[in-house]
């Protein structure tokens, strides 16, 4: 039997102090990013993945940072830019395979995607297919640890 363990290498690693360096942060992403990518986006709930994502939405405009917003209830939120299309899906609702495969993330796939995916980490497949993981951990009420690894 194989190990289907991944090992995982750190890439990046910073602390931010308010939402505000938490959205510069995402913005210096781009490169580290470039399409096509799975990326995952662990954190507990309030732990900053939404205000990550504003800013990476807007490195690659895809968005302005205010147009960028939890797709909780939506599951998936899309954002076109010149140089990707950034997808942003929060599987916290999602508790099953089945209901992983009915919202076709395959097909979000495409050589200038990046799929940003909150609590991915609930489902195997994810994990083995990631190409990036981005952990985010409350410090204090403003202040993030963000570890970034491959």
């Amino acid at each position: 039997m194989t190990n289907l363990a991944r090992t995982s290498a750190v890439l990046r690693e910073t602390s931010t102090q308010s939402a505000e360096e938490t959205i510069a942060f995402g913005r210096t992403l781009a490169e580290l990013l470039a399409p096509p990518k799975l990326v995952l986006l662990r954190g507990d709930l309030g732990a900053g993945k939404t205000t990550l994502v504003k800013g990476i939405a807007a490195a690659f405009e895809a968005a302005a940072e205010e147009d960028v917003t939890s797709p909780t209830f939506t599951l998936v939120h899309e954002y076109r830019g010149p140089r990707a299309s950034l997808y942003h899906i929060d599987l916290y609702r999602i508790d099953t395979p089945r209901e992983l495969e009915t919202l076709g993330l395959d097909d979000l796939l495409s050589e200038n995607s990046i799929l940003l995916i909150e609590w991915g980490e609930k489902f195997p497949r994810l994990l083995r297919e990631r190409d990036v993981e981005i952990a985010l951990e409350r410090e204090s009420e403003y202040a993030r640890r963000i570890k970034i690894s491959s």
